[in-house]
């Protein structure tokens, strides 16, 4: 029996302990093969680490991997596009290292300005015929650093910030709560972080530690109170299941409710060493089925609808093999819409057992 951390699972793996949730109750149970979706489930309720049997039981691929078509990931890595921001997300990545690196290291001011200023010209950068959130799914790397995590983030707050029709100057908020949330994980000894073996209980209670220890350094800091609080609540869930403080609802500050959606999404569609990144249905999915009482319903809802919404008319593979065309969302069942196959027009709301396993 080993303890390992979330992104060091793989498919097939057994559970070796019941795994609860930050509220003590029961997600996992002891003896669970895990597949890929409960996984993905383990992101969502922002478990860090389980334990697991030494062995691994096979299990069956969720897709047909002898398929020589490129597929909507190879398509976009392929782009010239993509390619420009790729040389733009590295650089700005650096940027951000060099600048937290001084103000861990030397008790340096934090340079707000700069950070983001560079944050936000990828924004204006890069608003061509393929979106930010399709380019940033396919930077994703599953020994992701906090650095690139950050940065991860911070896009995807600007883009959620977009979609609620907040001011330009709120979109900006936003995008800067999202670039400095997880500071306090850099005042983390990085042998913890890093660490690919057992964790100890007191390594663990160390890194839970990251959004009080954020919230002090940013307390010294010239920024914004949200930006300070979003470093100290991103945790927090609305129904009280969060840390550190176990904050409920409006207790929570807006820009931290905005930034914990984001956090989780790119923790859920960050690629795994045994897969590259999920497809949105399979994470909208999972937000329908655990996420309603977890977070802002106001925020949630619209982010998973504009999320599904730029999947419209985009080509897919069905999990029994066939492949379609997206044709319609159904409002009730964001995850679950209409595919046409041919002649055939499969609504996925009446298929429990069909689902979207990749977009072509």
């Amino acid at each position: 029996m080993k303890r390992l951390s979330i992104t060091q699972l793989v498919p097939g793996m057994t559970v070796a302990e019941d795994v609860y949730d930050l509220d003590h109750e029961l997600l996992i149970q002891k003896g669970t093969i895990l597949t890929d979706k409960l996984i993905t489930k383990l992101d969502l309720y922002g478990i860090l680490t389980i334990f697991v049997e030494d062995i691994i039981q096979p299990v069956r691929p969720a897709e047909d991997s002898t398929d020589t078509e490129l597929s909507y990931s190879e398509r976009i890595k392929s782009s010239p596009e993509f390619q420009l921001f790729k040389t733009d997300f590295e650089n700005d990545v650096e940027l951000f290292r060099e600048n937290m690196n001084l103000v861990i290291q030397k008790n340096t001011s934090l340079d707000v300005n700069t950070l983001l200023k560079n944050t936000m010209a990828i924004v204006a950068n890069h608003s061509g015929s393929i979106s930010i959130l399709d380019m940033l799914q396919n930077m994703r790397e599953y020994d992701d650093s906090t650095y690139t995590h950050s940065l991860n983030v911070a896009l995807i707050c600007n883009i959620l910030a977009g979609w609620l029709k907040l001011s330009d100057e709120e979109i900006e908020l936003a995008t800067a709560c999202g670039l400095f949330h997880d500071i306090g994980k850099l005042l983390i000894p990085y042998s913890i972080i890093s660490k690919p073996g057992k964790l100890s209980e007191e390594e663990f209670a160390t890194i839970k530690k990251h959004p009080t220890l954020g919230y002090q350094l940013l307390l010294s800091q010239d920024v914004d109170d949200h930006v300070k609080n979003a470093a100290l609540m991103h945790h927090e869930r609305s129904n009280g299941s969060g840390y550190p403080l176990k904050l409920k609802g409006n207790q929570i500050d807006p820009y931290a409710r905005i930034v914990a959606i984001a956090d989780v999404y790119d923790a859920m569609t960050a690629a795994r060493c045994y897969r590259g990144p999920l497809c949105p249905f399979r994470v909208i999915e999972m937000f329908e089925a655990e996420g309603f009482q977890k977070y802002d319903v106001s925020i949630l809802l619209p982010f998973l609808e504009n999320v599904v919404n730029s999947c419209l008319q985009n080509r897919c593979l069905l999990s029994d093999g066939r492949k379609g065309t997206i044709i319609y969302i159904n409002k009730d069942k964001l995850s679950r819409p209409i595919v046409q196959c041919g002649g055939e027009y499969v609504n996925l709301a009446d298929q429990p057992d069909l689902e979207i396993v990749r977009l072509l």
